[in-house]
């Protein structure tokens, strides 16, 4: 099962807010994002990402995909 942990990576870092992500997504990697994508991205899983995207997040909160996207097997979900 993949969980989408971008608020936990913000929080490990200071970011609380949307508009705090947007400005340091600007900053570190020169991207932007509409307010509603990054509300979109706070606020569900992304059922699909731009790379381009998923590489900005990467370098402005300075992490790897695999911080972002956390991965549990099936039987560690269920507890066997």
């Amino acid at each position: 099962m993949l969980e989408w942990a971008l608020r936990q990576v913000m929080a490990d870092r200071g970011i609380w807010t949307g508009v705090a992500l947007a400005r340091l997504l600007k900053l570190k990697a020169n991207y932007s994002l509409s307010g509603a994508s990054i509300s979109g991205l706070l606020n569900s899983e992304p059922r699909q990402m731009k790379s381009e995207t998923m590489d900005a997040l990467c370098t402005a909160l300075e992490c790897t995909p695999n911080d972002l996207w956390v991965h549990t097997s099936p039987q560690k979900v269920q507890g066997g």
